[in-house]
């Protein structure tokens, strides 16, 4: 049985961007294996943050992929994002991953698609089963708040964890400045 489904937010407001990832590992459709699963992440020397969605080995797998990128482009976000997902694309060995990345840096902010795209959002961006409801939530936020991007990011999750049957309140978040 395959193993899945997690939500991934992202906001980005003033030089400040702030990735939020809930903990739940759920197995089908009615069985939850994991309550505090850790889907968002600091690599490459605390610079660079990722957060993932997916299937749970297809996910770490293209994480580590993009870590090996980052080492090879010395730490430039928009090279490896690029290079991993003509990677993806052309690999018959991750060609058929089924996650998505959401990555960052201090100047970038970049969704790595499940069809080997990069897509540079504007502000926000959500991935997962439980994506579209934060991103909502963090577009309203953004118009319509003056609350900081940890608060939207977090105010966002619990959204769409109040929603998503398959999103937790068990929320992990990580900003870059």
């Amino acid at each position: 049985m395959e193993m899945k489904a997690t939500t991934i937010c992202a906001v980005k407001k003033d030089g400040i961007t702030a990735i939020a990832g809930d903990g739940q590992v759920t197995m089908g459709e009615s069985v939850i294996l994991k309550n505090n699963a850790v889907k968002v992440k600091r690599i490459y020397n605390n610079k660079v943050v990722v957060g993932f969605a997916g299937s749970v080995s297809d996910a770490f797998t293209l994480s580590e992929k993009f870590e090996e990128m980052l080492q090879k482009y010395s730490g430039n976000l928009m090279r490896s994002a690029v290079e991993l997902a003509e990677l993806w694309r052309s690999g018959k060995a991750i060609r058929n991953l089924e996650a998505m990345l959401i990555i960052a840096d201090k100047e970038n902010l970049f969704i790595v698609s499940g069809n080997g795209n990069v897509i540079d959002p504007e502000g926000c961006c959500a991935i997962g089963s439980g994506g579209n409801y934060a991103l909502a939530a963090a577009r309203a936020l953004l118009e319509n708040t003056k609350m900081k991007a940890e608060e939207i990011v977090k105010l966002s999750m619990k959204i769409a964890a109040d929603l998503c049957v398959f999103t937790n309140h068990n929320i992990i978040v990580e900003t870059i400045n």
